[in-house]
C-alpha cells in the first residue's frame, strides 16, 4: 500500500502535529503549518488528527495509488482530479488501484494538505513523522519517484464535515516579553499598519516588509527561548513571525505573540500580499 510520487513541487514535506517538548535539545516542534486544514483532511478520510500527511507548496502534486485509498485535499483551494476526471476539494475521494491523483495550483493561498486513509507511514523520529526544515529531523523532502508507505485505515471516511469559509482576517496578537525594548505605542503600530509578506518567508518564519518599528533601548539582548508565533523584531525594525520550524532560541526582542489559532493565515499568505495584526 503506497503512493508513488509522479510529480512534487520543491519543498513538499511530510507533516503531522509535530514534536513539541524537545526544545531543550534544540529541536523545533515542526508540524503542519495550516493545522486546521490538516486536521480536517485527516478527519475526512477517517484518520486520527495526529496522522501524517503531505504538505505541498502551491499544489502541483501527482501521485499514483498502489491499492485503493480514500484521500482528501484541503488547505488552499485548488483543482483536484482522479484519472483525469474532476474530483472534489475538501471531501473524501476514492483513488482506485493504479489511479492517478492530480492536485493543481491554487489561485489563492499557498499550502495544500493531502491526507490518505491510514496516514503516511514513514518511520517516526522523536515521536513525530514531521519534516523539520531547520533542524533536519524527520523524513527528507518528498521527491519524484518516491513511494510513500501508507498505514492501515483507522476508520471509515467522513462524507460530511465542516469546511468553513476562511476569510483573511487580522492575526490576533498578545503582548510579548520584549515589549519594553520598544517605544511606547509600538504594539499599536504593529496592529494598525499593513505589512507585506516578504519573498524570504518559509516554514521557519514569515518575514514582513514595512516601516521599521522603533526601539527604546540600544544594544543587544541575551538569547532567550522562542515560542511558536513569536513576533521577533530584528535590528532592521521589520517583524518576523516564527512558524513551525522556528529556532528554539533567539537574540532579538519579541514584541508580540500571534494566537496559535490564527497562524494558518501566515501559512496561506503569499509573498507580496498584505496582512494585518490585531490585539487579542
Amino acid at each position: 500500500m503506497t503512493l508513488e510520487v509522479l510529480q512534487a513541487p520543491p519543498r513538499t514535506t511530510i507533516q503531522d502535529r509535530g514534536r513539541p517538548g524537545w526544545a531543550h535539545l534544540g529541536v523545533p516542534r515542526a508540524g503542519a503549518l495550516d493545522r486546521p486544514a490538516a486536521d480536517l483532511a485527516n478527519r475526512l478520510v477517517g484518520n486520527h488528527e495526529s496522522a501524517a500527511l503531505v504538505e505541498a507548496v502551491m499544489g502541483g502534486l501527482r501521485l499514483r495509488g498502489s491499492g485503493g485509498h480514500w484521500v482528501a485535499v484541503t488547505g488552499a483551494a485548488c483543482p483536484v482530479s482522479v484519472n483525469g476526471r474532476p474530483a472534489g476539494f475538501g471531501r473524501p475521494e476514492w483513488l482506485p488501484d493504479g489511479g492517478v491523483l492530480e492536485i493543481g495550483t491554487p489561485p489563492a493561498g499557498v499550502r495544500v494538505m493531502l491526507a490518505v486513509a491510514g496516514g503516511i507511514a514513514v518511520p517516526p523520529m522523536l515521536g513525530s513523522r514531521s519534516t523539520d526544515t531547520l533542524a533536519q529531523v524527520g523524513p527528507p523532502f518528498v521527491q519524484q519517484g518516491q513511494r510513500l508507505p501508507i498505514g492501515s485505515p483507522a476508520g471509515p471516511p467522513q462524507p460530511v464535515d465542516a469546511v468553513p469559509a476562511r476569510p483573511t482576517t487580522a492575526m490576533r496578537v498578545y503582548p510579548g516579553p520584549g515589549l519594553d525594548w520598544f517605544t511606547p505605542g509600538a504594539l499599536e503600530e504593529l496592529c494598525t499598519r499593513p505589512w507585506t509578506v516578504s519573498t524570504e518567508s518559509d516554514r521557519i518564519g514569515m518575514r514582513l516588509e514595512g516601516p521599521a518599528l522603533t526601539r527604546a533601548r540600544t544594544g543587544e539582548m541575551h538569547s532567550e527561548p522562542m515560542v511558536l508565533g513569536s513576533v521577533q523584531v530584528p535590528a532592521n525594525g521589520r517583524p518576523l513571525v516564527f512558524l513551525a520550524d522556528h529556532p528554539v532560541t533567539g537574540g532579538y526582542p519579541v514584541l508580540a505573540v500571534v494566537s496559535e489559532a490564527d497562524l494558518w493565515v501566515a501559512a496561506q499568505s503569499r509573498p507580496g500580499e498584505t496582512i494585518n495584526f490585531a490585539r487579542a
